[in-house]
C-alpha cells in the first residue's frame, strides 16, 4: 500500500516549500492530499511577489490523521501565522504527534509545532526569525539544514528543501 502525506497550507505559503517537497514524495511514489482552510485552491508566495496557485483536496475539516502516514507544514511567513491561529489547524498537529506520525516543518512551519505545545526539550531549526520562538517554546534549536528527532523533521529555508524531503521520505520508507 502507496504511503500518504497530508499537506496543511493556506494562502501565502512559500511556493518552493509546498511544491518542492511535494513533488520530491511523489517522483518516491508517495501520494499527497493538500488540506486548507478553504475548498478549490491556495496562492502561494514566491520572490516578494503572489506566486501560482495549488488545488486544494480537502478542507482542515474533513481532515482524519489515521488516514495519513505524515504531516508536511511548508513555511512562509503568512501561512503558518494564519494556521496557528486556526484551532482545527493545531489540533491536527497534535494528532499527528499523540499517534507518533512523522511532521515535517520547514521555514516558519514549526510555528505551527510551537502552537501545539510539542517541541519542549525537542531539537528542531526553523528560520532565523523563529528561532527565538523555538527557544522560548523549550526546543533545542539547532542551525543545521535538518534536525529530526523523534517523529519531528525541521528545516530552515528554501535552500533545505532537497535535504528535508529526503528525511521525510527515508523516515516513511523507515516506518
Amino acid at each position: 500500500m502507496s504511503k500518504r502525506v497530508l499537506i496543511v497550507a493556506t494562502d501565502g505559503f512559500e511556493q518552493s516549500e509546498l511544491e518542492g517537497p511535494k513533488k520530491a514524495l511523489e517522483d518516491a511514489g508517495i501520494e499527497t492530499v493538500v488540506a486548507s482552510l478553504k475548498a478549490g485552491s491556495i496562492t502561494g508566495w514566491k520572490d516578494k511577489n503572489w506566486g501560482d496557485a495549488v488545488a486544494v483536496n480537502i478542507t482542515l475539516d474533513e481532515v482524519d490523521a489515521n488516514e495519513y502516514d505524515a504531516l508536511l507544514l511548508p513555511g512562509g511567513q503568512m501561512n503558518p501565522d494564519i494556521l496557528r491561529m486556526d484551532d482545527r489547524a493545531v489540533d491536527i498537529v497534535n494528532e499527528f504527534d499523540d499517534l507518533d506520525k512523522p511532521i515535517a516543518a520547514i521555514c516558519h512551519g514549526p510555528w505551527l509545532l510551537v502552537e501545539a505545545d510539542i517541541v519542549d526539550g525537542r531539537t528542531v531549526t526553523g528560520w532565523p526569525s523563529i528561532m527565538t520562538d523555538l527557544a522560548n517554546a523549550g526546543a533545542d534549536v539547532v542551525d543545521e539544514e535538518v534536525a529530526v528527532d523523534g517523529n519531528l523533521i525541521t528545516s530552515r529555508k528554501p535552500d533545505d528543501i532537497p535535504a528535508f524531503s529526503k528525511a521525510l521520505i527515508e523516515m516513511l520508507a523507515d516506518d
